[in-house]
């Protein structure tokens, strides 16, 4: 049941407000929300009567395509037949994006009457908004009654709020060098943050590994007597560009269609379909034609935006929310790929990446207009310029997406093509604009 309100208590704006101000948000400050340990986490936990524990769960982790494999799982899920409660980050428009029931968003009244039927006990811990929000996504999908839910891990991974979960399977997508200030600066020490969500005797799916990686993940798993699958040792026979997606050819699926269009969609249909095999084994009931309608329909059934997704036409305009060296080596990549005249790139990063790794592997060609998301993470235009012209890259500073955008636009001839990247912030600003704007 939902506690029920008395009067003058905080209304929804106001509530999420509070979830703001009083809990250090990493997506706008960065490392100094970030909060080692679990101790809120299961106190949390033990307060609302461990929630999690009222239906299965499946964690994803790793740096990059866990939110695409996230998504593209609920979905396959949901056309499955089961009621599947998906929690991602960061969000990108609305806060609700980030907890949903088979694609629908939590509802305001659940948020404003979990924050303020529980406020006093919120108030005696000092939490970061992911600690918070996660005790809010779990007790929301308890009330749900959700069969399952899909969790995504924050950040790392052995520390990480979500892992006071047991699921029923981890999936690990790929390990690459980002948020090295906090998980390490090595591809090992990275992948050692990540296994800590590999738990004893529970099956785990691993996306790709390099030579450093794969002995970690092993040893991980072998301590926790945990099964442990490699996708990259069952690949995709065959991928082909096809229909705004992409059409796999596998042993067990043949022209299967992606609505995922990213060039890194086919290392993470891999993942799941391995993922898959692995749920089935487990007793869960998903048939062909639900792994078919999950691939087809990732957005429609789960709302999920800013993958190669293109918000218009004249001109053409594409955004992706890659933003670390091996996210945007796929991005490079596809561009490349693209029919176009001249690129014209808008990007924006933020002060913890790895800014000049990212900017040695643009395109020199292409027209650059450098700008800044509105969170306080994001580098200043002007010093993302210096760095970009020192690689090598021309163009101007702009304050703001839209206002980079709208340059970009006049510039642009029929047979352009506008990228916007660099950042989830910077896609974030993007579609918040492209929404006031209502264009397609």
């Amino acid at each position: 049941m939902l506690l029920n309100l008395t009067k003058g208590k905080m209304n929804y704006n106001e509530t999420i407000q509070y979830i703001y101000d009083s809990a250090p948000m990493f997506q706008k400050i960065g490392v100094a929300a970030f909060k080692p340990g679990l101790g809120n986490s299961h106190q949390l936990d033990e307060y609302f009567n461990h929630p999690h524990r009222q239906y299965k769960t499946i964690h994803v982790g790793g740096t990059n395509g866990k939110g695409s494999c996230s998504h593209t799982l609920a979905a396959v899920l949901q056309s499955a037949g089961y009621r599947v409660g998906l929690y991602t980050s960061p969000h990108l428009i609305d806060f609700r994006e980030r907890i949903r029931v088979n694609g629908e968003m939590i509802s305001k009244d659940f948020i404003v009457e979990f924050i303020n039927g529980n406020r006093s006990f919120i108030d005696s811990l000092s939490l970061s908004f992911f600690e918070l929000t996660t005790a809010l996504a779990f007790r929301y999908f308890a009330h749900q009654q959700v069969d399952i839910a899909i969790i995504e891990v924050g950040l790392g991974g052995k520390f990480d709020s979500t892992n006071i979960i047991q699921p029923d399977l981890a999936v690990i997508t790929n390990i690459s060098l980002d948020h090295t200030h906090i998980l390490g600066h090595s591809l090992a020490e990275i992948a050692g943050e990540k296994a800590g969500i590999i738990k004893a005797d529970t099956p785990v799916v691993i996306g790709e590994t390099t030579s450093e990686t794969k002995e970690v993940f092993a040893k991980k798993a072998s301590e926790c007597n945990a099964p442990i699958v490699f996708a990259e040792d069952n690949p995709v026979v065959l991928s082909a560009v096809a229909n705004n997606g992409w059409r796999y050819e596998t042993k067990r699926y043949q022209a299967l269609q992606g609505e995922l269009g990213g060039y890194c969609q086919t290392k993470n249909a891999n993942t799941v379909l391995v993922a898959i095999e692995q749920l089935q084994r487990l007793g869960y009931r998903i048939d062909e034609q639900a792994v078919r309608e999950g691939f087809a329909n990732v957005c429609k059934l789960t709302n999920l935006m800013g993958r190669w997704q293109t918000v218009s036409q004249q001109p053409r305009i594409i955004c992706d929310t890659g933003h670390n060296v091996g996210g945007m080596q796929y991005i490079v990549n596809q561009l490349e790929n693209t029919p176009h005249n001249t690129l014209h790139f808008i990007i924006g990063m933020v002060n913890d990446k790895d800014i000049a790794s990212v900017l040695q592997l643009l395109p020199k060609e292409a027209t650059y207009y450098f700008t800044k998301a509105s969170v306080e993470r994001a580098l200043s235009e002007v010093e993302l310029k210096e760095k970009a012209e020192a690689a090598g890259l021309k163009g101007e500073s702009y304050p703001t997406v839209a206002e980079a955008l709208e340059a970009a636009k006049e510039k642009s001839l029929p047979k352009d093509l506008i990228f916007v990247g660099g950042s989830t912030f910077i896609v974030a600003d993007l579609l918040a604009h492209c929404n006031t704007l209502d264009f397609h």
